[in-house]
């Protein structure tokens, strides 16, 4: 695991999936997820719909076991839809993990 996952990991919310960390965010009604990939060192935001993450196992998948469209899709969104607060925190929990929190403003 890359040091900068270990150190967000232990920030509130945040949890390593590879080379990556993701928190999500439920507010406003809105749902995002927010990653921070080490490798590239760049954050994506991706609106959840409802349903994708509370769907059961077989709940939104086929036969096969790929997911349907009934589950949804998460799809990137632009970084300027999200609200300053929640792109503060995200640089703050990014400082707090030694990372720098400029990172946050980096176009893909």
């Amino acid at each position: 695991m890359y040091d900068e996952i270990a150190a967000l990991v232990r920030q509130e919310g945040w949890r390593a999936e590879g080379a990556a960390a993701r928190v999500h965010y439920d507010g406003g009604g809105d749902r995002v997820a927010i990653e921070f990939y080490a490798d590239a060192e760049r954050v994506l935001y991706w609106s959840v719909p409802e349903g994708v993450e509370r769907a059961g196992a077989d709940e939104g998948r086929n036969e096969n076991g790929t997911a349907t469209a009934d589950a949804g899709t998460a799809a990137p969104i632009p970084r300027e839809t999200v609200p300053d607060p929640l792109r503060r925190r995200v640089r703050d929990d990014l400082d707090a993990a030694g990372i720098d929190p400029a990172v946050e403003r980096r176009s893909v």
